[in-house]
């Protein structure tokens, strides 16, 4: 059985004012890499290309877990944009060999009269064939159960953007500024994607 699930998001967050503008910062990929994820589970593959190993999934009996190879660039104006450029789902080779994700996000800074602004965009596809076991479960419970993985991952990476990338910028800037809290103005999703 085939499926096939996408999701959309966008974030706005709200930069504090710094020494330095954001768009220095964001011109350094690796960098952001790091302050949105947990170091111990990202490789440096290339100058602009990480391996995330993401913590274990489950998938409603099945246990796996996510490997995702992603290229990171910069614009001169600070433009970051992220893509999926291979994938593995480790501890269900069946699913392994028969899955297929497409990331693509970007994230730029927005010029406004008041506080810099950050609008972030992703976008992610995911098919799958499930195996002979989960043939007989109905379709729209699978899907459900998908989509939610994809939400939750997409609510992690809106977390960490509107907290540590924030807090990482503000420390790589010499600012000291108490913890960053309420910097995410919003998170919508597209929902025709679901």
């Amino acid at each position: 059985m085939q499926l096939n699930f996408a999701a959309s998001h966008s974030v706005l967050i709200t930069v504090p004012e710094a020494s330095v503008p954001i768009q220095h910062y964001l011109r350094q990929p690796r960098r952001l890499v790091y302050a949105l994820t947990d170091r111990s589970r990202v490789e440096r593959l290339a100058d602009d290309c990480f391996r995330l190993t993401m913590r274990p999934r489950e998938f409603l009996a099945m246990s796996f877990q996510p490997v995702v190879d992603l290229k990171v660039w910069a614009e001169p104006n600070g433009t970051v944009h992220l893509r999926s450029v291979g994938c593995e789902i480790r501890g269900i080779e069946y699913i392994n060999n028969r899955f297929d994700l497409t990331l693509n996000g970007k994230l730029y800074p927005l010029a406004t009269d008041g506080p810099t602004q950050l609008m972030g965009q992703g976008d992610v596809s995911v098919s799958v064939e499930l195996p002979p076991i989960f043939w007989m479960t109905p379709q729209p419970i699978l899907e459900a159960a998908g989509q939610r993985i994809l939400q939750g991952i997409f609510l992690t990476f809106k977390q960490r953007l509107g907290h540590q990338l924030v807090e990482d910028y503000l420390r790589w800037a010499g600012t000291s500024q108490p913890s960053v809290t309420d910097s995410v103005h919003g998170l919508s999703a597209n929902p025709s994607s679901y």
